[in-house]
């Protein structure tokens, strides 16, 4: 199991491995992998430098990335306390009164709150950027798209690939055109921010869009080596994956109030997700539950856009999570979900996407010699 991308990018196996916990990221890295850390949930720079410092020290000098979250278009900038002044009060009470009827208490006094998300911001993407180029990450990926070209300039300038996420031929070869050096072409079925065709219509169109030499990685519900050799054959260079590893024993170790979190994925099937602009203002696809379902209700309000949305409902993030209750739970998961079934370590996911992917490649081989 070993492509191009495995040289461009110093690694054994064709599979990078998304998440935002340090210990899963590292993990993935150890075992073969490219882990690539998602730098969105920290608003202060200073902590998001301690963490690659520890990721330093961690992955046995294997390769990792990160992960970014800047918007094509610039949102207002301002501190969380400016925008929150831009969130109207109806869409204040609706999330109270939800809660409410959700049965969710009020965080207890002494537990430490977090505040609401800032990293679709710039001003703070940009400080993302600017930390994790001291450390000796082999990849930056954009979340939504083409970063700035002044950004993949200077991640150019200390050697480091630049990869984007398209959900279209046409922004594959847009981000091409901007100097990207890895597209990553996500299907509908992928967890969180998300578009709307499927992976199996979308790879082959971007592999043709942007022809051979630029590195394709396949994204959208995919957990197992049956879909890694698929990816494959429809053109990838390599697979993207994110969900899979949210049912890991590694991300407790990161965030170890999650078990309801992982409690509720495990029981979830892959018809148990949605697509809705209530976590940030975009398209994101989500676990259904009860939060989900009530913003669906006709009394409903539209979402606010990004980041306004996020930051409208961080507070409500924060009671749900510490009311530690599966059927509430607000989290971003692909349809993959149906697949994670129990918690395992890291490397046993990877060993089983390899050993799935030899017996698919032997499968397809024997069909061709029969």
């Amino acid at each position: 199991m070993r492509t191009a991308l495995c040289d461009t990018l110093g690694i054994d196996l064709p599979i990078v491995g998304f998440t935002p916990s340090q210990h899963v990221a590292a993990a993935i890295s150890k075992a073969g992998g490219l882990g690539v850390l998602g730098c969105v949930r920290f608003n202060d720079a200073e902590e998001l430098d301690k963490v690659l410092g520890w990721m330093d020290e961690n992955t046995d000098g294997k390769p990792y990335g990160v992960d970014i979250v800047m918007p094509s278009k610039v949102p207002t900038e301002g501190s969380s306390m400016d925008l929150n002044k831009l969130i109207p009060d109806e869409h204040k009470a609706f999330v109270e009164k939800t809660l409410a009827q959700l049965g969710v208490p009020e965080l207890p006094e002494d537990t430490e709150e977090r505040a609401g998300v800032l990293g679709w911001l710039h001003s703070v993407a940009r400080s993302h950027v600017e930390v994790s180029l001291k450390h000796p990450i082999k990849l930056i990926a954009n979340a939504l798209g083409s970063p700035p070209v002044d950004v993949i300039e200077q991640a150019h300038e200390h050697g480091v690939p630049v990869a984007a996420l398209a959900g279209k031929a046409e922004h594959a070869r847009r981000h091409v055109d901007n100097g990207v050096d890895i597209v990553v072409a996500q299907g509908y079925e992928a967890g969180g921010h998300t578009g709307e065709i499927a992976s199996m219509v979308l790879l082959p169109e971007i592999a043709d869009a942007v022809g051979r030499e630029v590195p394709v990685l396949a994204a959208g519900g995919i957990g197992s080596g049956r879909q890694a050799a698929a990816a494959l054959a429809l053109g990838a260079s390599g697979v993207w994956t994110g969900s899979i590893w949210l049912t890991t024993s590694e991300y407790l170790e990161t965030m170890p109030e999650s078990q309801a979190v992982q409690q509720a994925l495990v029981q979830a099937t892959s018809s148990d997700t949605v697509r809705t602009r209530i976590y940030t203002g975009k398209p994101a696809r989500l676990l259904k539950t009860r939060w989900t379902e009530a913003w669906s209700a006709p009394d409903a309000p539209q979402p606010l856009p990004m980041p306004l949305q996020n930051l409208l409902v961080s507070p409500a993030h924060n009671r749900i999570h510490a009311a530690a209750d599966p059927s509430v739970v607000s989290m971003p998961v692909g349809q993959i979900v149906g697949r994670m079934n129990d918690i395992r370590p890291v490397a046993d996911v990877l060993s089983e996407m390899v050993t799935e992917f030899d017996e698919a490649v032997a499968r397809m081989v024997s069909v061709k010699e029969s």
